[in-house]
C-alpha cells in the first residue's frame, strides 16, 4: 500500500512538469504494465519512443517516464519538428520477457490515445517490435525499411551521426580544433548509438577509450577499431578531451562531475544531468556541456519525417532528414554562444529556449 501511495503522488515529484496526461496501463492477460506520459501537445502530437526496461520499483519507472517525456518536448521543439513530447516505459520483469501478446496490448493502449501520442523505438525495443505494434495502431514510427519507402528502419544511425557532428562542433568551440585527429574521446556505452559514434570518430582519427556494461561487447568493438576498452565503472575517470555518455541517464551529479577529467561532455544518452543544477556545476568546472536533447535529436528527426511521410502517403525523403540532422551543430553553437554571453550554463540556455518554443 505504501508503494502505491508513493506512485500515485507522482505529481508531487520535481519531475512532474504540468504533464498533460499520464496513464498507467495494465493488461492482466498479457502481463503488460506500462506508463504512457504525454508532456506537451503544444506543437503537435506527443512523439517519443517506448523504453522496455526492468526498473527496481514503480516510482523509478514513473520518474523515468516523466523525465523522458519532458525531454522529448524539448528535443522535438529544438529540432524544429511539428511534434509535442511524450514517452512510454514498459516495466519488464527481471528476465526481460517480451511476448507478442504484450506488444499487442501495448499497441491497443497507444491506439486508445487516439493519435495524441506517437511511439517509436527506444532502449530494449526493436524494429520488429515496432512492426508488431503497428499491427494494432497506426500511431507508431521507426518501422523496418521497405521497398515502398514507408519504413525508415533503425533510427540509431541517425542519432549517432548527429552526436558525432555535435562532438566535432564541441571540440571546435571548447578546444579550438577543427579536426578530431588525435582527440581523445571516452565513450560510455557502445550500443546502437555509441558504437555508431565510435566508428564515426575512429574514421576521423580520434583516439578512443570504450566501455559498456557488456564488457565483451566493448572489447570486441575496441579490437575492431584498434583502440582500448576499460571496465564500465572506470570510464568516467578516464583522462580525455571529451567524455561521451551514450548509455542511460542521470549520471552527472556532484560526485561524478568532481571525478571528470574531460573538457567536454557530449553524448547521446537522455537526461544526463541528475538534476538541473548539475548543469551549473559543469559550467563552474569549466566543462562544456552539449545539452543531450539537442545533440541526440537525429533519431527522432528521422522517425518524425518517416511518420509524416507515411501519413501523407509519400515516400521518406532522406535528404530532408539529413539536412535536419546536419543543423544540430549550428543549434549547439547558438546555445553555447548565448551561454558565454550571458555567463550561464548551456543547459539553462537550452531549457529556456525549449520552454519558449512549447509555450511554457
Amino acid at each position: 500500500m505504501q508503494r502505491m501511495e508513493r506512485l500515485t503522488a507522482f505529481w508531487e515529484s520535481p519531475d512532474f512538469d504540468e504533464h498533460e496526461r499520464v496513464e498507467l496501463v495494465h493488461d492482466r492477460a498479457s502481463g503488460l504494465t506500462a506508463i504512457i506520459a504525454l508532456h506537451s501537445s503544444h506543437r503537435g502530437p506527443g512523439a517519443g519512443g517506448t523504453r522496455f526496461w526492468h526498473y527496481p520499483d514503480p516510482v523509478t519507472a514513473m520518474r523515468d517516464a516523466l523525465r523522458l517525456s519532458r525531454g522529448m518536448s524539448y528535443k522535438n521543439a529544438m529540432a524544429g519538428l511539428p511534434m509535442g513530447g511524450g514517452k512510454a516505459v514498459i516495466l519488464a520483469n527481471p528476465a526481460r520477457d517480451k511476448t507478442p501478446e504484450m506488444l499487442a496490448a501495448f499497441g491497443d493502449a497507444i491506439e486508445a490515445f487516439g493519435g495524441a501520442y506517437v511511439t517509436a523505438e527506444d532502449v530494449g525495443m526493436t524494429e520488429a517490435d515496432m512492426a508488431a505494434i503497428a499491427r494494432r495502431t497506426s500511431f507508431v514510427t521507426g518501422l523496418p525499411a521497405d521497398d515502398a519507402g514507408s519504413g525508415g528502419g533503425d533510427p540509431g544511425p541517425h542519432t549517432a551521426r548527429g552526436v558525432f557532428l555535435g562532438v566535432r562542433e564541441a571540440v571546435r568551440v571548447a578546444l579550438g580544433k577543427d579536426s578530431l585527429s588525435g582527440i581523445h574521446v571516452a565513450v560510455q556505452g557502445v550500443g546502437s548509438v555509441g558504437s555508431g559514434l565510435a566508428r564515426h570518430l575512429a574514421d576521423e582519427g580520434a583516439r578512443l577509450t570504450l566501455a559498456d556494461i557488456d564488457e565483451a561487447r566493448a572489447r570486441r568493438l575496441a579490437e575492431d577499431l584498434g583502440c582500448e576498452s576499460v571496465p564500465a565503472d572506470a570510464i568516467m575517470g578516464v583522462d580525455c578531451d571529451v567524455f561521451s555518455p551514450n548509455a542511460l541517464g542521470a549520471i552527472l551529479d556532484e560526485e561524478s562531475i568532481a571525478g571528470l577529467r574531460a573538457g567536454v561532455v557530449a553524448g547521446g544518452a537522455n537526461n544526463q544531468l541528475a538534476r538541473p543544477e548539475h548543469g551549473d556545476l559543469l559550467n563552474r568546472h569549466g566543462i562544456l556541456f552539449a545539452p543531450d536533447y539537442v545533440i541526440n535529436a537525429g533519431g527522432i528527426i528521422a522517425v518524425t519525417y518517416e511518420y509524416l511521410a507515411r501519413q501523407a502517403g509519400e515516400r521518406i525523403d532522406l535528404a530532408q532528414t539529413h539536412a535536419a540532422v546536419d543543423a544540430i551543430p549550428a543549434r549547439l553553437a547558438e546555445i553555447w554562444g548565448t551561454a558565454r554571453a550571458d555567463g550561464t550554463a548551456p543547459s539553462r540556455v537550452a531549457d529556456a529556449m525549449a520552454q519558449r518554443l512549447i509555450g511554457r
